[in-house]
């Protein structure tokens, strides 16, 4: 009885291993996921890195040739480290600029505006023009306009006047200044009343007349 006892022990522990060995196969159990992923991955695409450039159409460049990828206009070179662009110091686009175009690497004015624009007229490139009768003006290639004011001399009357088109006003009677409140001819000797004889000073017109009393008619008389 002790020695079937013993044979069936024995058994017991044999058993599971042989059945462990037979039944354990690793076809029969899937991967990891992540090994899975990994290789599908390297069958799937190609791992360019070191070796070439791939642009955003997928197309494959060599190590040191130039192309154009799709985000830019600038062209790039294929390192071991990946493309490597130009990025040149682009002029500035003219603010009056109406038409830009980007087919380059560097964007490019194309069509500017050729006027100028000025209280609300426009005027050619190098036009002259005067929008009031003190003012001179012309349009500048950089569509700006650049104004003269007129700067009128002195007057040489006490009385001028404003002629329409001119700008500066003008003496219609000449030269001449108050004796009083009388306005005399400049150049001569005038006799503002019986006693008082006047003249205006030489290129002072604005200054009041100087007079010089004379022996008065009305006293002779007496």
């Amino acid at each position: 009885m002790a020695l079937h006892i013993h044979e069936a022990w024995i058994l017991l522990f044999v058993i599971p291993g042989l059945v462990t060995s037979a039944a354990i196969n690793h076809e029969d159990y899937p991967a990891d996921e992540g090994d899975q992923t990994s290789s599908n991955d390297n069958l799937i695409f190609d791992d360019y890195r070191g070796k070439g450039c791939v642009d955003d159409s997928g197309f494959v460049y060599k190590l040191g040739e130039r192309f154009f990828p799709g985000h830019s206009n600038c062209p790039c070179v294929c390192t071991e480290d990946g493309p490597v662009c130009d990025q040149p110091e682009c002029p500035k686009i003219h603010p009056k600029c109406t038409k830009v175009e980007h087919n380059g690497c560097c964007p490019e004015c194309k069509e500017v505006k050729n006027f100028c624009e000025y209280h609300g007229k426009n005027y050619k490139i190098l036009e002259e023009f005067k929008p009031s009768p003190c003012e001179w003006c012309r349009c500048e290639p950089s569509n700006e306009v650049h104004c003269v004011v007129a700067d009128c001399a002195v007057p040489e009357c006490v009385n001028p006047v404003y002629e329409p088109e001119q700008c500066c006003p003008v003496c219609k009677n000449g030269p001449n200044c108050f004796a009083g409140t009388t306005i005399i001819p400049a150049g001569i000797e005038v006799k503002v009343d019986d006693c008082n004889i006047c003249h205006c000073h030489n290129g002072d017109w604005w200054k009041p007349a100087q007079c010089s009393k004379r022996e008065c008619q009305g006293k002779q008389a007496l």
